[in-house]
Order: structure tokens, then C-alpha cells, then sequence
């Protein structure tokens, strides 16, 4: 017989594997359906602009240079 913290373990496994399906799920439901894939895509880029503007008020802050991927080098 499992001990109970293997048994809770398991339990949590379980849900996140659960949990990970669903969400699988739905971002393939997201790919086929156009407008709402449009509407992600904007919103992440409106999340990375959003970072990318923490990030540079961080760097003033730490008084560090930092490049970001798509950006050029300030």
C-alpha cells in the first residue's frame, strides 16, 4: 500500500496532467479558429510591450545595459 504522501503525489500528478490536457485543448481550439488566434496574438504582443517597459524601468533602476531578442541594443 502507497504511503499518503505518495498517494498526494500521485493525486497531484494526476491533476496537472489533467490540467495539462486541458490546455492542450484548448490551444489547439485557439489555432483553428482565426479571429480568436488574432485576437491572442495581439494581446500577447501588447504583453510583451508591457515587459519589455518593466524591463527598461528595472534596467534604470539596476543601472544595467540589456538587449532584448528583437530590439536593438540601447
Amino acid at each position: 500500500m502507497a504511503s499518503p504522501m505518495a498517494e498526494k503525489q500521485k493525486s497531484e500528478e494526476d491533476w496537472k496532467a489533467e490540467s495539462d490536457a486541458r490546455t492542450l485543448v484548448d490551444a489547439e481550439a485557439i489555432k483553428v479558429d482565426e479571429p480568436r488566434m488574432k485576437k491572442a496574438q495581439a494581446a500577447a504582443k501588447k504583453m510583451l510591450d508591457e515587459e519589455q517597459a518593466r524591463a527598461e524601468a528595472m534596467k534604470k533602476i539596476a543601472g544595467a545595459k540589456m538587449t532584448y531578442k528583437n530590439s536593438p541594443e540601447k
